[in-house]
């Protein structure tokens, strides 16, 4: 198997930053915000510590940053999201499980939401664009959909609240992953907890339900 081509010392340049968010991500869900150390997270890319506030001024900066490049996610799921086609139901239920890959079953997605619950307090301004930028689009698009399904008919008329009851089993899900790390709540097999999850929310939903 040949040798990887050595790269250039532009393109390490390039790719440090990259390297140190990534590396920043894992000492942060190690060791959280207060516990982590900024000369941890240059020993496991290998630079030093004045390195990475080149980079980045303070830990603070780099959190933020790091957060920001591991939302990314979120923005291609939106894109995904409006190529779908279909009925109404055939949309909600696309959106709902592409939520559930991205969020429930990815630990990057994951562990965010785990930053937001324990360091909200610390960064308010970054959480209220966190929000604003990739929470509020989907919450959004959930809401329209089911209005759009009031409208013509195939859902029954619902409160203007019912796309947070819609989301929420796959939170509660995410949460208990994040609590008990799957030692005590196993993974739940997906296409099983999908078709329940599917079966309850149309059978609430749905004019005619099935």
């Amino acid at each position: 198997m040949a040798d990887q081509k050595k790269l250039t010392r532009a393109e390490q340049k390039a790719l440090r930053p990259i390297q140190i968010l990534d590396a920043a991500f894992e000492e942060f869900v190690r060791s959280g915000f207060a516990g982590t150390r900024v000369e941890d997270i240059a020993d496991r890319v290998g630079v030093t510590k004045g390195t990475v506030y080149v980079y980045f001024e303070t830990k603070e900066k780099l959190f933020e940053a790091m957060i920001n490049h591991f939302s990314v996610p979120f923005q291609e799921l939106l894109a995904m999201t409006d190529g779908l086609s279909g009925s109404t139901t055939d949309r909600l239920l696309s959106i709902l499980r592409l939520l559930y890959e991205q969020v429930a079953e990815d630990r990057t997605t994951r562990e965010l939401m785990r930053f937001v619950i324990a360091e909200g307090h610390r960064f308010p301004d970054l959480i209220d664009r966190h929000h604003d930028q990739f929470i509020a689009p989907v919450i959004a698009k959930l809401d329209a959909l089911i209005l759009e399904g009031v409208a013509s008919g195939e859902f029954r008329q619902v409160p203007v609240e019912f796309s947070d009851i819609v989301a929420a089993p796959i939170l509660t899900t995410t949460v208990l992953r994040l609590i008990f790390d799957n030692r005590r709540v196993p993974t739940p097999d997906k296409e099983a907890f999908l078709r329940t999850y599917f079966d309850l929310l149309l059978n609430g939903l749905l004019a005619k339900p099935q």
